[in-house]
């Protein structure tokens, strides 16, 4: 069935507080056209797609046309977080309630989709992103893979005309990925326009199109055929590091042993035999819900079943007496959802000097000492000119950005990373896993990382732990050197 209307573009212009952002976008989407739009963090993505969804005020036109008539249709824009905030029984919703909510706290997937839709099309789309056993689960207790498919299927029980998808793929698994794909084919194919914000290598095979974007222009317009002419980001000079304390610790810095996370009669983790020594870089591995942003959760301090396992943490053991502040303060710690809960108001300079104290606001004045290092690790994102913005102003690579720069700022002796690169441009995350390799390079800090793609995991990664289900299935040290990089394809590794 052929898509429903052309969408024409003229000179649409955005301007916020006398800052051009759009700057005169024009063209054309026929009918039967599905378009990709690709270009740097901040150079207009997702600020185009919320004014093809009517949510920002632009000048110029936006018409939808089905021959010479007007069109009004149906137009779904998935974001590219979920805001979990601002759902049913969420609006006080704060990090670590995750991990300490129970069942009745907050609503769940199934009941906050049947709320946009009938009880079959729910239970066929669970059943087609392998979230059926999910659905009696609590929003607050899904992974962030997990969130994102609960998003996707709330806009789609809507049955749009126009899905605008910001980002859909980030922190999906490698078979979640392939399901998507299937399915965006298969709307287009029955009529749906599908627009994407998301990088070239990721493109459906219905998508016919592209627009990249740079600096709030539209500096190209071609049909997919012709995306080895787009023009390639220029590679980012390597700017010396901020100052960094050598990271150096006397024994293991993590030891896990029979350690089992269990929430009523759902298994979280089970049986973790695991230790992490000085100077070690590990991979958490596995599929979407397998456990790895619970398993980082014990580490960072905000499990409270943690008190009651056999885990040690820095030569100390959990519940011996440490606050959970002793522990946080060795630990940089960066997650795709971390930024959600900072106030509206605050700035990155305040986000950034928040991670002295590991805090989600900055309440105290900062020493002489801690604003020169709040400057310094701004000016290596090149973000000194937006220090004293609104965070939630920045785009979504430069809030990250923002968080890796909280996570550094006070020298720790482990990086918690869970999927750093989330929101990231390709150049931006070329840059972070070069930033991450020189920093265990010359001091010999500790990471522990979760990425589904190979290409975003630094080449120091050198120990990997999988779950699935929560059970481990592979510890394997020294991953061996001669696995390829190959863009798009999900890290892969046999028993040795």
């Amino acid at each position: 069935m052929e898509a429903h209307c052309s969408i024409i573009l003229k000179n649409v212009t955005v301007k916020q507080a006398g800052k051009l952002l759009l700057d005169r976008i024009s063209f054309t989407l026929k009918a039967d056209e599905h378009l990709a739009i690709f270009g740097a963090s901040g150079s207009g993505k997702s600020l185009l797609a919320k004014a093809l969804k009517g949510i920002l005020p632009y000048t110029g036109t936006i018409e939808y046309k089905k021959g010479a008539q007007n069109q009004q249709p149906v137009i779904a824009y998935v974001p590219a977080m979920y805001p979990l905030r601002s759902q049913p029984h969420t609006a006080g919703h704060y990090y670590q309630q995750r991990y300490t909510s129970t069942s009745n706290e907050a609503v769940t997937v199934s009941e906050s989709l049947l709320h946009k839709g009938d009880a079959t099309a729910v239970f066929q789309w669970l059943e087609t992103f392998q979230l059926t056993h999910r659905s009696h689960t609590p929003l607050t207790r899904l992974s962030s893979g997990e969130l994102k498919k609960v998003q996707l299927i709330g806009h789609l029980l809507t049955r749009p005309g126009i899905l605008i998808l910001d980002r859909v793929f980030t922190g999906l698994d490698a078979r979640s990925r392939k399901v998507l794909h299937a399915v965006l084919n298969q709307l287009a194919a029955g009529g749906t326009r599908i627009i994407l914000i998301t990088d070239s290598h990721e493109l459906p095979v219905c998508i016919t199109h592209f627009a990249e974007m740079s600096e709030g222009a539209l500096v190209n317009y071609a049909p997919v055929e012709q995306l080895g002419f787009m023009k390639s980001m220029p590679s980012r000079r390597e700017a010396p590091l901020p100052e960094l304390k050598k990271a150096y610790h006397i024994g293991p810095l993590i030891s896990m042993k029979q350690v089992s996370i269990r929430h009523g009669n759902t298994t979280v983790l089970n049986n973790i035999n695991w230790q992490v020594n000085n100077g070690e870089c590990w991979l958490i591995k596995g599929c979407n819900g397998a456990g790895k942003s619970a398993l980082l959760s014990l580490i960072n301090g905000d499990h409270p079943q943690a008190y009651a396992q056999q885990i040690s943490l820095f030569g100390k053991r959990r519940g011996s007496g440490e606050s959970i502040w002793d522990i946080k303060r060795r630990i940089g710690f960066v997650a795709p959802d971390l930024q959600q809960f900072f106030d509206p108001g605050i700035t990155p300079a305040q986000v950034v000097g928040s991670g002295f104290f590991d805090a989600f606001g900055l309440f105290g004045k900062l020493d002489e000492a801690q604003t020169r290092k709040v400057t310094a690790w701004l000016r290596f994102f090149s973000l000194q000119d937006k220090a004293d913005l609104p965070f939630r102003s920045l785009s979504g690579g430069e809030q990250r950005l923002v968080l890796i720069a909280r996570a550094l700022i006070k020298d720790p002796l482990l990086l918690a990373l869970d999927e750093p690169c989330q929101g990231l441009d390709n150049s931006q995350s070329r840059m972070v896993l070069r930033l991450l390799e020189r920093i265990h390079s010359e001091t010999g800090m500790s990471f522990i990382f979760i990425s589904h793609y190979e290409d975003e995991v630094p080449a120091c990664i050198k120990h990997v732990i999988e779950l699935e289900q929560g059970i481990p299935t592979l510890y394997k040290k020294a991953m061996p050197s001669t696995i390829a990089k190959s863009t798009n394809q999900p890290l892969t590794l046999g028993v040795s």
